[in-house]
């Protein structure tokens, strides 16, 4: 369902200045499917048990050892765990689609199970994952996981096509006599003259922004790809990996150690002992300084992972509504405003890259700030 809604979603918004006559196909293949793809949900939900809203949303918003494709048919993904066995690595798909813990894996003497994406190794005599009151395995500890998974997938695809997309515009650059772009290379510069000259210039200087230029790019080309990535609902992409607070963290860190390795002394001069104030009111203010110092790096890891994640929560929620309520009729309503919602994503995606971005150029200007 979720696949269907993002599709429609993301072809609505190239093919709006269309005539209607042209995109009206799509509309009806897409109905057509929303309501065969919700009334078999439906009737699995009344044969299995209840449906849970929680449960369709958190699966797919998290990470995962293997790409859904459609139906029972998926694409596995390496696994690899350093045990006290040693290193241990193997597919996925050994695990047969169970996040349940059921399926029992064992290599090098070990029991693995997979629960809810997270591996697990069971102690030794047990033949099946006990949990206590509250769902926590007691009898099974994680081992450590360095598996390829859905988002680290996504991740390493994104490097390559940023590095064969830049490559290329470079070579457009070298081959034309009047140094002018072609290809990639016309649509990849209007984009980093953009970064340049509103961003990195502006907040930075013109005296310092040159160094920055290359961070700049690289933490604005990449949030976006992925961003994009986390749209499109078909394999190798449909990965949340923007949704993430491990990955936002990770940027946001990066942007906070840069930070201060390029500060200067007026920057802890003004952090510290802020000049031109009473001595009483220099010593209320360090403290709030120095907070607001690592508060920067949390609110642009909270905000990059909160506002992307929310985007695939809405669309979910709302194809949701067919199964709470449980009738179709509602799906019409559920479908504008998922389509609503896709068009939004589409524009939210790259202007949290922006966001990102000019935030991280202002705190790297706000450091090399000179004593005036």
């Amino acid at each position: 369902m979720y696949i269907c809604t993002e599709f429609f979603g993301g072809d609505f918004l190239n093919q709006n200045s269309m005539q209607s006559s042209t995109f009206r196909p799509f509309l009806t293949i897409f109905f057509l499917s929303f309501f065969t793809m919700a009334s078999m949900s439906a009737k699995e939900s009344d044969k299995d048990k209840p449906f849970d809203a929680k449960e369709l949303i958190f699966h797919h918003i998290t990470d995962s050892h293997s790409f859904h494709v459609a139906g029972d048919f998926s694409v596995p993904l390496p696994v690899i765990l350093w045990t006290e066995n040693g290193l241990v690595t193997f597919m996925s798909s050994e695990f047969h689609h169970d996040v349940d813990g059921k399926t029992i894996v064992e290599k090098k003497g070990l029991k693995l199970v997979n629960l809810h994406e997270k591996i697990y190794q069971l102690d030794s005599g047990s033949s099946a994952v006990d949990f206590d009151a509250e769902s926590h395995p007691t009898n099974a500890k994680r081992p450590l996981d360095l598996s390829i998974t859905k988002n680290v997938f996504t991740m390493f695809l994104s490097m390559i096509v940023i590095m064969l997309l830049f490559i290329t515009a470079a070579r457009s650059y070298k081959k034309s006599d009047s140094n002018m772009p072609s290809g990639i290379g016309k649509f990849l510069e209007p984009i980093i003259v953009f970064i340049r000259d509103e961003v990195a210039i502006p907040n930075i200087g013109e005296h310092h922004y040159k160094k920055y230029m290359p961070y700049l790019l690289t933490i604005f080309f990449f949030i976006w790809l992925n961003n994009i990535f986390g749209l499109i609902p078909f394999f190798p992409f449909n990965s949340n990996l923007s949704g993430n607070i491990a990955f936002t963290m990770t940027l946001a860190v990066i942007t906070f150690l840069i930070t201060l390795f390029s500060s200067k002394k007026y920057y802890w001069k003004h952090m510290l002992w802020m000049p031109g104030l009473p001595i009483p009111m220099k010593l209320f203010l360090a403290p709030i300084e120095i907070i607001g110092m690592f508060v920067k790096p949390i609110a642009l890891m909270i905000r990059l992972f909160a506002n992307i994640t929310a985007g695939h929560v809405i669309v979910l929620s709302l194809i949701s509504l067919v199964f709470i309520l449980n009738t179709v009729w509602v799906a019409p309503l559920a479908v504008l405003f998922t389509v609503f919602i896709s068009v939004i994503e589409v524009l939210v995606v790259a202007i949290q890259a922006y966001i990102f971005t000019m935030l991280s150029a202002l705190y790297f200007g706000q450091a090399l700030e000179a004593e005036h």
